[in-house]
C-alpha cells in the first residue's frame, strides 16, 4: 500500500512558523486532491487545508491568511507553510488525498506555546 509520511513538526512559540511536508511512496498525489487535517488532543480530526491537481487551494476559516499549501508533484511530496502559529494549531498534522485512503500516515506533531 501507499505509505504517507508526514514530517516537519515541533514546538514552536505563539507567532512562529514551521513547514510540515508530507511524502507519498507512490504518484499517489500526482494530478489528485490532497488535503491536510489536523487532531488535537481530546478532539476529532478537522479538515484544515486542501489543493487541487492545478494548485488551488482552499483552507478552513481559521487558518486563512496563515498557512499555504504547495505541492510538487515530481516529488511526490506536499507542504504546509504555517506562520504566525497560534496555541490552538496545536495538534497532530495529517495529510491525505482526497477521497481519502482508508488509512492515515503517523502524522507530525506540532506543538504552539503560548
Amino acid at each position: 500500500q501507499v505509505e504517507l509520511v508526514e514530517s516537519g513538526g515541533g514546538l514552536v512559540q505563539a507567532g512562529g512558523s514551521l513547514r510540515l511536508s508530507c511524502a507519498a511512496s507512490g504518484s499517489i498525489f500526482s494530478g489528485n486532491v490532497v488535503g491536510w487535517y489536523r487532531q488535537a488532543p481530546g478532539k476529532q480530526r478537522e479538515w484544515v487545508a486542501t489543493i487541487t491537481g492545478t494548485g488551488m487551494t482552499y483552507y478552513v476559516d481559521s487558518v486563512k491568511g496563515r498557512f499555504t499549501f504547495s505541492r510538487d508533484n515530481a516529488k511526490n511530496t506536499v507542504y504546509l507553510q504555517m506562520n504566525s502559529l497560534k496555541p490552538e494549531d496545536t495538534a497532530v498534522y495529517y495529510c491525505n488525498k482526497i477521497p481519502k485512503l482508508p488509512y492515515w500516515g503517523q502524522g507530525t506533531q506540532v506543538t504552539v506555546s503560548s
